[in-house]
C-alpha cells in the first residue's frame, strides 16, 4: 500500500514546497519554492532526502498530521525553520532532529515563539504531482498543488538509498527582535531621491506581507523622476519602491517582471532570514559594497 500522511488541520497556511522551478523566467514562470530555502534543505538532509525533495511549509504553526494506516514502517520526519512547539501523540519532540511517526500517530505543531515558517520533511519526499518540473505551490501564479486543507492525503515517495547520519543538528532558530538584512544599492537607486534612507529608516514588516513580498512600514522613500520604468526582470531579494514610497522586499513568489524602481537588492544569503520575519517585527537594512562576500 502507498505510504502517505493525512492533513488533519492546517493552521493559518500550509503549502507543499520544494526548491522551485529554475530557468523558466523567460517564459514568464517564476521559480517559487520554499521561502526559507535553507530550512527546507536542512530538514531534507536530516532525513537523507535530496535537498530539493518536497516538504511542507507551515506558517505560524497549527499543522496537525497523521501517518495513515498504510504505513507498515514508521515515517521518518524532521522539522526545521521557525521553532514551533511539536508533539507526537502528546509527547513533546524537538526540531532539527530525526523523528519517527508510526501508523496512526499524530504530529502537532503549535505557534512558534519566533520566526514565521516551519518546514516538515518526510523521508522519501511528498510525491504529489509536479507542475512544470516542481511540486511547489506558487500563490501568485496559481501553479502547483493547491493550499493544503483538512482531509488531504499526501503520498510519500520511496525511501532514498542513503540513511540519516545525524540524530540532531545544532542550528540557531530565527531571531526575535530586530532583523538585520544586508543589501547592495541599485540597480535603480538613481530613481530614488535618497536611497541611503533605506538603511537609516527603522522599518516594520507589514501585516500585508506574504510569499510574494514583505511590505515595509515606518517611512517613505521618495522617488526621483517621473513615472515608472519599463518593465524589467525581478529577482528574489529586490527592494522595489512603489508610488506610495513604502518599500516591498520581493520573496519566493515574486513576479518575474516589474516597473517599480529597485532601490537595492538583499544579499541572497539573507533572503531566507527575511522569509522568517513576522508581521510587526522590526527590520533594519545595512548597505554593503557590491563585491561583498561572506567570510569562508
Amino acid at each position: 500500500m502507498t505510504r502517505s500522511i493525512e492533513v488533519v488541520r492546517t493552521g493559518p497556511l500550509a503549502l507543499v514546497e520544494d526548491l522551485g522551478r529554475p530557468g523558466l523566467a523567460a517564459s514568464g514562470v517564476g521559480r517559487s519554492g520554499a521561502a526559507d530555502r535553507g530550512a527546507l534543505r536542512l530538514a531534507n538532509r536530516l532525513v537523507a532526502n535530496p535537498e530539493d525533495a518536497a516538504g511542507i511549509e507551515v506558517v505560524l504553526g497549527g499543522l496537525v498530521m497523521r501517518a495513515t494506516a498504510g504505513n507498515t514502517v514508521p515515517l521518518i520526519v524532521a522539522l526545521a525553520g521557525a521553532p514551533a512547539p511539536a508533539d507526537i501523540d502528546g509527547t513533546p519532540v524537538g526540531h532539527h532532529a530525526v523523528l519517527a511517526l508510526r501508523a496512526g500517530q499524530v504530529l502537532r505543531l503549535g505557534t512558534p515563539p519566533t520566526g514565521l515558517r516551519t518546514y516538515v520533511a518526510v523521508r522519501g519526499g511528498l510525491a504529489v504531482d509536479p507542475v512544470l518540473g516542481s511540486r511547489s505551490t506558487d500563490v501568485l501564479a496559481g501553479l502547483g498543488p493547491p493550499r493544503l486543507a483538512a482531509g488531504d492525503v499526501l503520498p510519500v515517495g520511496p525511501e532514498p538509498a542513503a540513511l540519516p547520519i545525524l540524530d540532531v543538528a545544532p542550528v540557531a532558530c530565527p531571531p526575535g527582535g530586530t532583523v538585520t538584512l544586508r543589501a547592495v544599492l541599485g540597480p535603480r537607486a538613481d530613481r530614488v531621491a535618497d536611497p541611503a534612507a533605506l538603511a537609516r529608516t527603522p522599518w516594520t514588516a507589514s501585516s500585508r506581507s506574504d510569499r510574494i513580498g514583505m511590505r515595509l512600514e515606518g517611512g517613505r522613500l521618495e522617488r526621483a523622476g517621473a513615472g515608472d520604468l519599463p518593465s524589467e526582470g525581478m529577482v528574489r531579494g529586490a527592494v522595489q519602491v512603489p508610488p506610495c514610497g513604502e518599500p516591498v522586499l520581493l520573496l519566493a513568489d515574486h513576479p518575474v517582471t516589474g516597473g517599480y524602481p529597485v532601490a537595492a537588492v538583499v544579499l541572497d544569503t539573507d533572503v531566507d532570514r527575511a522569509a522568517q520575519v513576522r508581521p510587526g517585527q522590526p527590520v533594519r537594512f545595512v548597505l554593503v559594497p557590491p563585491a561583498w562576500k561572506d567570510p569562508p
